[in-house]
């Protein structure tokens, strides 16, 4: 799969062919663009670095800010004013934007720094970057999991520089930019230096090592320099008063001189950052051959988790980079916490749970269920010492502005890790921190009046309790646990029976209907709230736009009056956002796994393409990238229920390393989805041999098995119509010896 990666996929305005069938009905309101950036990550790493124009979101690009519709552009052409370290990946609005320590390879005097120059015969692969500033210089970037390595080839020249900024940061957009409160930079020797910024209330420390052929290094400040200075110290920095400062390497350079510059960083002190950079280099000088090797085997070994056999070349470049995309975020950064002292699992970029807990999780946990754990206790670190577990967590100080996103997603991650038995967790300690946090912000109104606004939340909180219980059961406290059930009913009051969806409400992008068709933990109750199986199904068939005319998706700069016609279609999004990414699986509830198929082909073939423009919306930390895995392989994760639902895969074979095991997923049958072509419908499944006639598996049953082998016809087969995939309220067989304990009723029942 490594070989079939574009990293430059998603980095421009999305450029898909013309909607045809089925998905011309879907709406579009969020920034059409995959926001994400090519520069040089490692799998899960702490560490990324990428050319920087200053754009949106990342730093990379042509574009400005842009909530929804086709973004306008700030540069005609694709620039850069150095290479900056950290960025997001496929988000929007983070308003965390990194872009820390610019390096700028020059041969302008220390004037010039901070113009553009014009980019060219760029090319990338994961953990590698390259291309061309229109000064003549050739740049590459590589990365470690915590260090980052430059090698630049100059042209000829009397005087090149090469030059640190370590005053900037964020984007070069309006309100967008990062001030340092405090900052000190030290030279330590020929060709080594430190510093360390405070920056959002977080300390971030580097230790440098430039190769570089006998230049003189120096300190600047407002692009003047210091000539004898080996240190530089700012106790206190205000954004009005701040002047540019950081470090210079210049020296006369021949046609075809390399400068090396390494990087090691650390949010714990300068010594940390320079035993990181240590390890990551492998004790070899110069370092950027052996660490673009390095890193190239590390995502080989990644990517090689899942090998498929395509229908065609195109298809191979999505889905390798959809997975590429998956493994980008979160940022594992262990024994690296700011916020206290002690060593351990420490993870950021969490951006956001909304946006990553019903596909790039589940992903996570299947591939590498050892990263999951480490993920799951970093986050109950978080909660214990910082009072909650965290919806949305970057490297940043600050209160998480994106609570209103949604409530106890992380509960969810917990429950699928306790079900599969996996080690690593104190279920004692987690307990503990998930039932505490359901009862903090929107949880309070949840246990008052058995109902919060935005009234997702409602939903949330209601499968929170859900997960929870799952753990109580672990521990043997069925008492909590019948109390905890009996809290996860409420996500009936969330519902008006006499519609069949949502109450009216506030909602957090999107709409009502939107949120109306969540996987639920109990859906079998949610369809009959609905009025049932026909009931239902209508619902989603006029969400989803089956019998309706094509609509026009919003420009650049969509007005007010055609956004409020857009979102009064109550239509599918069409994978543009996140809370409707599971809708298309609720008709295997109501017995209409065809349906599923129909519209997540629809959304294989129109939603995702080649090319820079070839996503329908923001990644968002490859929460969107993961989707596009899962429904390639014909199989969904019910994120906390341990579920995975089946339907028709997309390619003809896909072998998988889940764990210590391997699982071969066939497609017989399977015909190539294109535009207009017939849905490829599942018309039998057998698990190892045996016939499987139900719509899903559970986790333990993914890990175990062997062979998945799915057949596929050009027609509904009523496979699966018969068996529905469970819910908490399923009749249970009677115990012969006891009886279930009576839950007690919640106060606003």
């Amino acid at each position: 799969m490594y070989d079939a990666v574009d990293p430059f996929i998603g980095t421009e305005a999305t450029r898909l062919p013309p909607a045809s069938g089925l998905a011309a009905t879907w709406w579009w309101p969020k920034p059409q663009i995959g926001n994400t950036h090519p520069g040089a990550t490692h799998p899960f790493g702490m560490v990324s670095v990428c050319p920087y124009s200053g754009a949106y979101p990342t730093g990379y690009g042509r574009y400005d800010f842009n909530t929804e519709g086709v973004p306008p552009t700030v540069h005609d052409d694709l620039v850069a004013s150095g290479f900056t370290h950290f960025q997001q990946s496929g988000t929007g609005a983070i308003r965390k934007y990194y872009n820390y320590f610019r390096v700028t390879p020059m041969v302008e005097p220390l004037d010039s720094l901070g113009r553009t120059y014009r980019l060219s015969e760029e090319e990338a692969a994961p953990g590698y970057w390259a291309g061309t500033l229109e000064s003549g210089v050739r740049c590459e970037l590589t990365v470690g999991p915590k260090s980052a390595v430059h090698r630049y080839t100059f042209p000829s020249h009397h005087e090149a520089r090469l030059v640190v900024d370590a005053s900037m940061g964020g984007l070069a957009l309006p309100h967008s930019q990062t001030v340092p409160l405090r900052a000190h930079l030290a030279l330590l020797g020929p060709g080594v230096a430190q510093g360390e910024i405070l920056v959002e209330g977080v300390p971030l420390s580097v230790h440098l090592e430039v190769t570089s052929p006998g230049w003189r290094q120096l300190l600047w400040y407002d692009r003047r320099l210091m000539p004898g200075g080996t240190r530089l110290d700012f106790d206190y920095i205000r954004s009005t008063t701040l002047r540019s400062f950081g470090l210079m390497w210049r020296g006369p350079a021949a046609a075809g001189e390399v400068v090396e510059i390494r990087l090691g960083f650390s949010l714990r002190g300068c010594e940390q950052a320079r035993a990181n950079l240590a390890a990551d280099s492998g004790g070899r000088a110069p370092a950027f051959g052996w660490r673009r090797s390095a890193t190239t085997q590390v995502w080989r070994s990644h990517l090689d988790r899942v090998q498929v056999e395509p229908v065609s070349g195109e298809q191979q470049t999505v889905l390798a980079t959809a997975l590429y995309h998956s493994m980008v975020k979160p940022c594992f950064a262990p024994d690296e916490s700011p916020a206290w002292p002690t060593d351990g699992p420490f993870v950021f970029d969490i951006c956001t749970m909304w946006d990553i807990y019903r596909t790039q999780l589940p992903l996570l946990t299947a591939l590498f269920p050892e990263r999951a754990v480490e993920l799951a206790n970093a986050l109950l670190s978080v909660c214990e010492q910082e009072g909650n577990l965290p919806i949305g967590y970057r490297m940043a100080k600050g209160a998480d502005r994106f609570s209103r996103q949604g409530s106890a997603l992380a509960h969810t991650l917990l429950a699928d890790l306790c079900r599969l038995d996996l080690p690593g967790i104190d279920w004692e300690w987690a307990m503990v921190h998930m039932e505490a946090d359901l009862r903090r912000s929107y949880g309070e109104d949840y246990l008052v009046s058995g109902v919060a606004h935005p009234v997702s939340h409602t939903l949330d909180l209601a499968l929170g309790y859900s997960c929870t219980a799952v753990v109580a059961r672990r521990l043997g406290d069925a008492e909590l646990a019948g109390r905890l059930c009996g809290l996860a009913e409420g996500w009936r009051r969330a519902f008006d029976p006499s519609t069949g969806l949502l109450v009216d409400s506030s909602f957090y992008e999107g709409g009502r209907e939107n949120y109306s068709f969540r996987l639920l933990h109990d859906m079998r109750a949610r369809i009959e709230l609905a009025g049932g199986d026909t009931a239902f199904v209508t619902l989603l068939d006029r969400f989803f736009g089956f019998g309706q005319p094509p609509v026009r998706q919003p420009g650049v700069g969509p007005s007010t009056e055609e956004l409020a016609a857009g979102y009064a279609l109550g239509r599918f999004e069409g994978l543009n956002n996140e809370p409707d990414v599971d809708a298309p699986w609720a008709y295997h509830w109501a017995g209409r796994p065809d349906r599923t198929s129909e519209v997540v082909q629809q959304v294989l073939v129109h939603q995702f393409g080649t090319g820079r423009g070839g996503l329908p919306g923001n990644d968002d930390s490859g929460g969107l990238s993961s989707w596009y895995v899962w429904a390639s392989l014909g199989l969904f994760p019910v994120a906390g229920q341990d579920l995975v639902l089946l339907g028709a895969p997309a390619v003809p074979e896909a072998r998988l390393r889940l764990g210590d095991g391997e699982l071969l997923v066939t497609a017989g049958g399977l015909q190539p989805a294109e535009p207009g072509s017939p849905t490829n419908h599942v018309r039998s499944v057998s698990l190892d041999g045996h016939p499987l006639t139900r719509t899903w598996l559970t986790g333990t049953e993914l890990r175990r098995a062997s062979h998945l082998a799915v057949e596929l016809g050009p027609r509904p087969s009523g496979w699966g119509t018969g068996h529905r995939p469970p819910s908490v309220s399923d009749p249970v067989p009677a115990r012969p010896r006891s009886r279930p304990r009576p839950s007690p009723t919640p106060p606003w029942r």
